[in-house]
């Protein structure tokens, strides 16, 4: 146990505590963008009497705009700076929230992909940018502590982003099914369309007010450099370098795996909880808002964890840390398997308490050190949220099965994903960990 006194927002004398405040705003609206999102797969479904599998093109949008603007955004930090980049993500998620408005207006699906995407391209933008540039804001004994702490701000970006789609889009559609409107005539469809995308519409065009106005404030304020003083650009040559970094390359494997958990474990909780619920007798729609308000609840968790963590990283290895809750996580998620009751729900609520400190300190870790590299590193960090899309889909392929064998629940049984998803997190903590001892004893 190590205890350290130095200044989180202190670094050559400089005192960089308005730029973090700044900075840390920014990690809100991107939680906000993301978890406002999710329930709009649904809400696409119905609204234009798709299928499931249709809506969550939703998702594909969503994620392909992380993963295609990463690099690129590397690439323009690189050359301009970290503001510049924040600047740059600020002004795309605000074009992306306002051509919400002209997809309403064409009435078609797809241009609200393109509405995503654009949004996505600008959170993508804004995450390869503020990552790093919070870990430079002070010194890089405190660098982890401070992006936990910047990254405790983003579940409550969470919160509000899944209280404004419950409460002022999801209430406010027509409760109509969609078998009901699948015999609608052609008129009647339109009408209902466009009633239900206006409200669909609102919540993304005021969120981009907001975003413009942190785009002007930031663009006013003077913000610090904190990068190398090159601008030069040699991307094969520092993606080799990088890459040689047991830290970093590993890092990249971890986070992909523990977004995948993350987003396996607050999707399918409404699956797990559903299932239970309708045991003791409950409807099977009464069992689902339940089962989201146990989801809500594990947010709650999520957040207040993640400052109790950012304090205790004061005192333990971030690696040591990271390794002790990932092995938390495993134990728990065996709890969620092998429970077939309450007692598994519980269960998959704690797995939030241990995964709100992995994503930045997997983060922090991986970039450590790195200097002018770190904006090519944040780059390929934040190309491993693609893990988010990718394990999912094998999640629901095995829920779909209904039953294992003759009777043992499909949903409880899937959930030997996220297991093996931390138990990687766990080895890289390790690992971690291992590699900061023997660069202090030798």
């Amino acid at each position: 146990m190590k205890k350290t006194k130095e200044s989180l927002f202190k670094k050559d004398g400089i005192n960089y505590i308005v730029p973090f405040i700044l900075i840390t705003a920014c990690f809100a609206l991107w939680g906000f963008a993301n978890d406002i999102t999710n329930p709009m797969v649904k809400a696409f479904s119905k609204i234009f009497r798709m299928s499931n599998t249709g809506g969550a093109l939703v998702q594909v949008a969503f994620y392909g705009g992380y993963f295609a603007m990463a690099f690129p955004a590397a690439i323009f930090i690189k050359k301009y700076s970290y503001k510049s980049g924040i600047l740059m993500g600020l002004g795309l998620y605000a074009f992306g929230a306002f051509l919400f408005y002209p997809a309403m207006l064409s009435g078609s699906f797809y241009p609200f992909l393109f509405a995503y995407f654009i949004l996505t391209c600008g959170l993508s933008f804004l995450e390869t940018s503020a990552n790093p540039y919070i870990l430079t804001m002070g010194t890089e004994e405190t660098s982890t502590r401070r992006l936990n702490l910047a990254q405790s701000f983003n579940p409550l970006g969470s919160l509000a982003g899944m209280y404004v789609a419950m409460n002022f889009i999801q209430a406010r559609l027509n409760p109509m099914e969609t078998a009901e409107r699948a015999v609608l005539s052609d008129v009647e469809f339109e009408a209902l369309k466009q009633a239900d995308l206006s409200v669909l519409i609102s919540p993304y065009l005021i969120i981009g007010i907001v975003v413009l106005a942190m785009f002007l404030i930031i663009l006013l304020k003077k913000m610090p450099k904190n990068s190398d003083e090159s601008n030069e650009i040699h991307f094969g040559k520092t993606l080799k370098r990088i890459f040689s970094i047991d830290n970093y390359r590993q890092g990249v494997i971890a986070q992909f795996f523990y977004v995948g958990a993350q987003i396996m474990c607050w999707t399918f909780i409404i699956q797990y909880g559903t299932r239970i619920f309708m045991e003791q007798g409950m409807q099977e729609q009464a069992a689902e808002v339940l089962s989201q308000k146990y989801n809500i609840f594990a947010m709650i968790v999520f957040c207040a964890s993640r400052f109790i963590n950012t304090y205790l990283l004061k005192f333990f290895n971030p690696g040591r840390l990271l390794r002790a809750l990932a092995v938390a996580a495993s134990i728990l998620t065996v709890g969620v398997i092998g429970f077939q009751s309450i007692i598994g729900l519980y269960c998959l609520v704690a797995v939030s308490v241990c995964m709100s400190l992995m994503f930045p300190t997997i983060y922090g870790i991986a970039l450590r050190g790195m200097g002018g590299d770190a904006k090519f590193g944040a780059a390929g960090l934040i190309m491993a949220i693609l893990g988010g899309s990718v394990l999912p889909p094998l999640q629901a392929l095995i829920i779909d099965l209904e039953t294992i064998g003759t009777s043992f629940p499909a949903v409880n049984a899937s959930f030997v994903l996220p297991f093996i998803c931390f138990v990687v997190v766990a080895w890289y903590g390790g690992q971690a960990y291992g590699r900061s001892r023997y660069s202090i004893y030798g």
